[in-house]
């Protein structure tokens, strides 16, 4: 199984940037995908997840209404539209996958996620 995030790097506040996550692997249709982030000195967080249709998705509060997440399962890819970023945003971001019954919703606990990415660093400048 690979998990491969991409999309990141340096934007001005106010900016937008769109984050990718290309699994590899497994079958995609069977997982529901959660975006999290980690702040340097801070724990992972969550951030924003979606369901194996794409149809439910959830989103943390500082997130709401600046971030989009969604996928394409015809190719085995979930992103992250971020706009109006804020300096505060600043962090490495990670994909995870959680295997997933139906068209139930992983919650935000990042300790029941089967797989992870290997992160993507976000740089949000004032």
């Amino acid at each position: 199984v690979q998990l491969q995030a991409s999309g990141g790097g340096m934007v001005q506040a106010g900016g937008s940037l769109r984050l990718s996550c290309a699994a590899s692997g497994l079958t995609f249709t069977f997982y529901g995908v959660g975006w999290f982030r980690q702040a340097p000195g801070k724990e992972r967080e969550f951030v924003a997840v979606i369901n194996r249709s794409g149809g439910s998705t959830i989103y943390a509060d500082p997130v709401k209404g600046r971030f989009t997440i969604s996928r394409d399962n015809d190719k085995n890819t979930v992103y992250l539209q971020m706009d109006s970023l804020e300096p505060e945003d600043t962090a490495v971001y990670y994909c995870g996958l959680k295997r997933v019954i139906s068209s139930v919703i992983p919650g935000p606990e990042r300790s029941i996620y089967d797989y992870w990415g290997q992160g993507t660093l976000v740089t949000v400048s004032s």
